[in-house]
């Protein structure tokens, strides 16, 4: 019985709670317990021979840190194992990370086809940037998998969407939209940072690539910009690892060690906002100055059976539509106390926005119209508040209006 070997000693084995504390952890000679932070840019060889064996790809040692260092390493391991993936990357945001995931893709002649409710970061990359390289997009409603076997193009090489999408919390169906990629030899990229890799999993249902901005749930207390992209080990270690490599868009070693204390939290924070989630909209859903809500596991929400099927739970975000206009809108956002005003989102502290005149301001009034953006709608991210006081805020809120 001595000889046994406890299951547990593989972190593979350990469920996503667990991991999210242990997983990918790499001790100095000292023995540590909280990781070490490798601050430094270059790294030493023994001998000008080992040094040209790791150049070669002979030795997995470290060369510099634009691209490789073991603060890296150790949350793109834990993020490997939160996320079921074979590999990935850091990168310095959110928008690097996307940006990325897209451009390694692509090609001058190739074309990408999106779904239209996208961030306006991502919009920009996908109709205004990638064109400047000579990649053409096409933009479709994404609730409708059959608007992307429409648009496929015999040089058609990615699909990239987001579900829940920002700010209007539409859904896009993973699966039905992989086989439609992968039946035309395209590659499906989801950003899924609204849903989080806690519930939601987008390689199993059929994903090549997720990209998350680690600034948003991972690190989740408003300290650092950080992103991460994942999947295969083909695809990482690719393309990605490469435009990473050569172009240096890489995570700093101060904020990768960052975002590691931030995921052995994240499992009790995001479970804890989500409860206050679900509890906000259905107080939400049922007040007399509110439109409508928009929360995937509400069931008013018009997509809420695929909600139901792709997400273990709605997540942290909501959007809601209060009975006026921008002015009211403004007024009830003016009037919250508790829950603060700001663009950001997947915080410890609520927050809420107008998104029609911050994140999606750049957008057209059609583009907005189309992506279901109006001036009465607000974006509102839960956080770690005590629920009854964030239900009060909005009383007292929409009160005044």
């Amino acid at each position: 019985m001595a000889d046994a070997k406890n299951p547990l000693a593989d972190t593979k084995n350990h469920r996503a709670a667990t991991q999210m504390v242990h997983g990918g952890s790499v001790r100095s000679q000292f023995g540590e317990t909280s990781e070490a932070l490798y601050l430094n840019s270059g790294f030493v060889y023994e001998t000008s021979a080992a040094a040209e064996a790791r150049f070669k790809g002979e030795d997995d040692g470290h060369i510099y840190s634009r691209f490789s260092n073991p603060s890296y390493d150790m949350f793109q391991d834990r993020m490997c194992l939160l996320e079921g993936a074979e590999a990935a990357r850091g990168t310095a945001t959110g928008m690097a990370a996307v940006t990325t995931a897209v451009m390694s893709q692509v090609r001058a002649g190739d074309h990408v086809v999106a779904s239209r409710a996208l961030f306006g970061g991502c919009r920009f990359v996908v109709e205004d940037y990638l064109p400047r390289w000579g990649v053409q997009s096409s933009i479709v409603d994404g609730r409708d998998p059959e608007n992307f076997a429409r648009a496929m193009q015999p040089n058609t090489k990615a699909i990239f969407i987001e579900t829940p999408t920002n700010p209007t919390l539409e859904l896009v169906d993973i699966a039905a939209v992989a086989e439609i990629a992968h039946a035309h030899g395209a590659v499906l990229i989801v950003d899924n940072v609204f849903a989080t890799p806690l519930f939601q999993k987008p390689l199993e249902l059929g994903a090549d690539l997720v990209t998350y901005s680690a600034t948003k749930h991972i690190d989740g207390q408003g300290r650092c910009m950080g992103g991460v992209i994942l999947g295969s080990k083909e695809l990482i270690e690719a393309d990605i690892h490469t435009i990473i490599r050569q172009t240096g868009p890489t995570i700093s070693p101060f904020n990768a060690w960052v975002m590691l204390k931030g995921l052995e939290t994240l499992a009790v924070r995001v479970e804890r906002m989500t409860q206050s989630a679900h509890q906000l909209a259905n107080f939400l859903a049922d007040h007399p100055k509110v439109d409508k809500v928009f929360y995937p596991h509400h069931k008013s929400h018009p997509q809420y059976e695929l909600g139901k099927k792709q997400m273990s739970s709605g997540s942290t975000m909501l959007a809601f539509e209060i009975k006026g206009d921008q002015q009211e809108a403004f007024d009830v956002a003016d009037a919250l106390s508790v829950v603060k005003i700001s663009n950001n989102l997947g915080d410890a502290k609520s927050i809420i926005t107008h998104p029609a005149t911050t994140t999606h301001q750049r957008f057209s009034d059609e583009q907005q119209l189309e992506a279901g953006i109006t001036r009465k709608l607000l974006r509102l991210s839960v956080g770690l508040e005590d629920e009854q006081d964030l239900i009060e805020d909005f009383a007292f809120a929409l009160d005044q209006i």
